[in-house]
């Protein structure tokens, strides 16, 4: 672990970036660095917070130096001056895919001026100590000159609805090749696979660029009971951009959905056992894919569950995320549940995507501003609004169909795709790992793996539960969508995130503006399996006639 070096509290209030007294000033201007800070009245004030989740026992992470992130690059970032970055703010912070590629193709921007433009900012915002939001935990040291191969290989012929040349952050439970893939956690902080995941192997198809990892509730937030979502104890407390240390993450992509919000990147990539995209996407104002289970692979990720497990895309729009799912899709012959994919999600985006369409609303949902709100516009722009009261459905049993998964997929993670600096074979090697430093590898504990080590649900009482938690799953959202043909459901945020999931239904959260208080709150259409299109189309129509997605107003 790297030496710590703590400033005073009066350097803190006069400097919360460092020039480097090693490398000193450049024709850019000074080296930032990151410098570690004694967090301790920041925690005493955070303690007081009404959500109970909120009292942080640290921020920045005890195990990573920040500094590490952007070493690969300091030559590159020493001869992107502060002008230049300045100069390009305009066309790409909250800018389209299409947007960027257009740009590009007028010699406005190049993939290798988008890609620095990226790292700079990730370097300025989160060597500040007073505006980091630990969001991301290591970049792709190779992302700069692939960039510059792209450029040397011409933009003109690109389609500019392309992920071509676009930066992507991957969720750090997603294998990616030269990377360490560490889910977060201690025990796997030395993981650094041979291969991609399949859908890395995807992205890099398409020349999409890699641009590194971020940070997530540690092990998906299926660890430890009632922590802090976005904490892990590689990457430290991810922080909402919307409202510091004020307002919730969102987890279990607590990083791809800060990332995104902040302008770290093109897009990210997340990854869903049961809200852990939507839940970041809603809280974050982004817009993210939870896809049909199947849709696309699942291996080469470290898992929660097999059953119900799926990546998705997360993006500032929803065309862009239509673009990312068409590069993601494809058959895995390593995935049991893979299916071909072959749809083009981009030929039903419309403005007038809503009109004709029958949403169902939620009566008890209705108390809501923001859902109220947007079930008015929906209606206003030609979608047949169907009223309707939710079933009354028990999903029993839900944990352990997640302690059982977990405790025989991670195992096959680990012995099939985890690199070979890991020697750890199951969940209880690792929690006895743990034991020795609790307070730098658990320190809010561990209560859901050592759950899962004390499991003995049976191969048949496991498929059984999974049955009988996919048909009520299905009768929650089948009756209202049978009885009044709805093309889908609309919900808030995450609310029917677990019903979606066991039902293996897709949903796609887009935002619906901002509370009172700041913070971001999302409309979620939940449709049938493989009707990933129709939620688009729906999705995208409510986004362009709405346009309720606000930046964050101190990362502008």
């Amino acid at each position: 672990m790297k030496k710590i070096y703590l400033l005073s509290f009066l350097s803190l209030l006069l400097f919360s970036c460092k020039i480097d007294p090693k490398q000193g000033e450049t024709a850019a201007g000074p080296q930032v660095r990151w410098e570690a800070v004694d967090e301790t009245e920041e925690l005493e004030a955070q303690a007081a917070h009404e959500n109970e989740r909120m009292r942080f026992k640290l921020i920045n992470s005890k195990y990573l130096d920040k500094n590490n992130i952007w070493a690969p690059f300091e030559k590159d970032l020493a001869e992107f001056s502060s002008e230049k970055y300045e100069r390009l703010k305009p066309i790409i912070l909250e800018r389209s895919i299409p947007e960027l590629q257009r740009s590009i193709k007028a010699g406005e921007l190049s993939y290798e001026d988008l890609t620095l433009f990226y790292i700079y900012r990730i370097r300025q915002i989160e060597s500040d100590n007073n505006k980091s939001l630990n969001a991301v935990i290591a970049l792709n040291p190779e992302v700069v000159e692939q960039a510059r191969q792209l450029d040397a290989r011409g933009a003109p012929a690109v389609n500019e609805q392309s992920v071509y040349g676009m930066p992507i952050l991957l969720k750090d439970n997603i294998n990616t090749a030269g990377m360490k893939t560490t889910a977060g956690a201690l025990a796997l902080a030395e993981n650094k696979p041979s291969k991609n995941a399949f859908i890395v192997d995807r992205l890099e198809r398409h020349k999409a660029l890699i641009l590194g990892k971020v940070n997530l509730s540690e092990w998906a937030y299926y660890f430890c009971d009632g922590c802090p979502l976005g904490y892990s104890a590689v990457g430290g407390q991810t922080l909402n951009p919307y409202g510091r240390k004020e307002f919730e993450t969102g987890g279990s992509s607590s990083g791809s959905g800060v990332a995104v919000a902040a302008n770290y990147a093109v897009a990210a990539i997340g990854t869903e056992t049961a809200g852990s995209i939507l839940s970041p996407a809603s809280k974050n104002s982004v817009v993210g894919l939870k896809p049909t289970i199947g849709l696309l692979s699942r291996s080469g990720i470290v898992p929660i569950s097999s059953t119900l497990d799926t990546p998705g895309p997360m993006t500032k729009f929803v065309i862009d995320n239509a673009i990312l799912l068409n590069a993601l899709t494809g058959k895995d012959v390593e995935d049991a549940v893979s299916v071909e994919g072959g749809k083009n999600y981009l030929r039903g985006l419309s403005s007038e995507g809503l009109h004709g369409k029958r949403i169902g609303v939620m009566r008890s949902l209705l108390s809501d501003s923001l859902y109220k709100s947007a079930v008015e516009q929906m209606r206003n722009e030609g979608a047949i609004v169907v009223e309707f009261d939710a079933p009354e459905v028990q999903l029993d049993n839900f944990l352990t169909l997640l302690n059982a998964d977990m405790k025989k997929d991670l195992p096959q993670y680990l012995s099939k795709y985890a690199g070979s600096e890991v020697t750890f074979k199951n969940v209880e090697a690792i929690t006895k790992y743990n034991l020795k430093d609790s307070l730098l590898r658990a320190p809010y504990g561990q209560q859901l793996f050592d759950a899962i080590v004390a499991d003995t649900t049976s191969a048949a009482e496991l498929e059984r539960i999974s049955a009988e938690l996919e048909r009520n799953g299905r009768k929650f959202f089948d009756v209202p969508m049978q009885q009044h043909n709805l093309d889908a459901v609309a919900s808030i945020n995450n609310y029917h995130a677990a019903y979606a999931a066991v039902a293996k239904y897709p949903a796609l959260a887009v935002p619906a503006g901002l509370e009172k208080t700041g913070e971001p709150k999302s409309i979620t259409f939940i449709a049938k399996p493989f009707e990933e299109d129709k939620l688009l189309e729906i999705g995208y129509g409510f986004e362009q006639q709405t346009n309720l997605r606000k930046a964050p107003g101190n990362y502008r």
